[in-house]
């Protein structure tokens, strides 16, 4: 394992999400004071409905946007090193069209969507004026094409800062808010806010790198697509793949109190939020993966060997972190939220299953689209989800909170897998032509 840090890609890698880890850290502690406050500050119902109302803006930005970082680094990365500057700036300017139109377009649309399922979801109907506010943040949530450009220019640093402004400024608000017994409206608006900075944090990062870099003029929101080889069709794959792959999460909270209660669905995101946790020092090599296995051949050894690599460093991490988790946390729920969260214990166990499956197959994804087959996750992910929902309404009626845990696990398993055989396919392929 010595020999693997001679790997000058490995490396970059390793100081990329370093960045993010660091970041991660901090951001997750945050998140923790903010549910423990805000759990016990509100209780196990009125927490819930909370939930649910932040869950249904994330689930409609995850059902739509595009992932427009993935079309920066795919288009605008290369450019930029080949000294292509029109086609960088053309390929920022389409995923900023393709940001704004998908956000707007989001936003309008929930709006007038959620008075008509608001009571689906266990939303109660005095607070659906205050959801169909808090749908305001759609344009601005996620800040892809940001992001994207933050990558291109390998400031991982900025990206890790800018992950702890929405957890830190939240978690104050929190606290303060339990310390001033501050009602409902006052913690959504809480919630509202520290979402709003975080995303016009990452804005503002991507525009001063740009202007840092002399490469902001000349760059306008666009839906053209032209000398960007199939760009609208892997923008429209992307977005499909990761509206379904984003929308996981939200979607399943609202399927929890949807068929249990706002209270179920409150237990069900504090455990999934720690269940997450172990799955932490992965997303941190995955978000750096992705832009150093681009930079790669795909016919040649390297990423193949980087792939390898990064999977073995990840299940170490992980699992260390997982264990860690088993076994406190019943104690954590207990000190940090109470005694009404300790029911979240059981579907937590469950759930440490999708970060346990994550730490050996997080490369594949973008190994996939490595080699061109930018459809296959797309696929894969339509396999997991309707496997998902299939199973979730029988298995949450007669087991509960685990049940539906158990779903969610299942479906995340019937995704890695068909996503794993498409990568054995194609690995062969090559093989074969070699």
């Amino acid at each position: 394992m010595r020999d693997w840090f001679q790997d000058r890609h490995l490396r970059s890698l390793l100081k990329n999400t370093s960045y993010l880890a660091v970041s991660k850290v901090v951001a997750g502690v945050g998140g923790l004071i903010t549910l423990a406050f805000a759990g016990r500050s509100l209780g196990v119902a009125a927490f819930g409905i909370l939930i649910l109302v932040h869950s249904y803006a994330q689930a409609a930005s995850g059902l739509t946007k595009f992932n427009s970082w993935q079309v920066v680094v795919r288009y605008g990365g290369p450019a930029l090193r080949e000294g292509n500057i029109p086609l960088f700036k053309r390929a920022v300017g389409f995923a900023v069209g393709l940001d704004l139109a998908s956000g707007i377009l989001t936003m309008a649309g929930a709006m007038l969507l959620l008075p008509f399922v608001a009571g689906v979801f266990g939303i109660p109907a005095d607070i659906i004026p205050a959801a169909v506010a808090y749908c305001l943040l759609l344009p601005l949530m996620g800040a892809g094409a940001a992001s994207g450009v933050l990558r291109v220019f390998d400031r991982f640093d900025l990206l890790g800062w800018q992950g702890t402004v929405t957890p830190n400024l939240r978690a104050m608000l929190a606290v303060i808010g339990w310390w001033q017994e501050w009602p409902f409206l006052a913690f959504l608006a809480i919630w509202f806010v520290s979402d709003l900075l975080g995303d016009l944090a990452t804005w503002t990062m991507a525009w001063r790198e740009l202007k840092r870099h002399d490469k902001l003029k000349g760059i306008r929101p666009s839906l053209d697509a032209s000398e960007m080889d199939r760009g609208w069709q892997f923008a429209v794959s992307i977005n499909l793949n990761s509206s379904l792959n984003t929308a996981w999460g939200p979607l399943a909270r609202l399927l929890v109190g949807a068929v249990l209660s706002p209270a179920a669905a409150g237990l069900y995101r504090v455990a999934s939020t720690i269940a997450d946790a172990a799955q932490k020092p992965t997303d941190f090599l995955n978000k750096a993966f992705y832009p150093e296995v681009m930079r790669l051949d795909h016919r040649e050894k390297a990423p193949w060997q980087l792939m390898a690599r990064t999977m073995t460093l990840s299940a170490l991490a992980g699992t260390a972190v997982l264990l860690i988790i088993l076994f406190g946390g019943e104690w954590l729920l207990r000190v940090a939220f109470g005694q009404e969260f300790v029911g979240a214990y059981p579907v937590m166990v469950v759930l440490l299953g999708v970060p346990l499956l994550m730490t050996v197959t997080f490369p594949i994804p973008a190994m996939l689209h490595a080699v061109g087959k930018v459809n296959a996750p797309l696929y894969a992910n339509m396999t997991g989800a309707f496997t998902y929902v299939a199973l979730i309404f029988p298995l949450a009626e007669r087991y509960g909170l685990v049940g539906a845990g158990a779903a969610f696990l299942a479906g995340r398993i019937a995704m890695m897998l068909a996503m794993a055989m498409a990568l054995r396919r194609e690995l062969k392929r090559i093989r074969a032509k070699a």
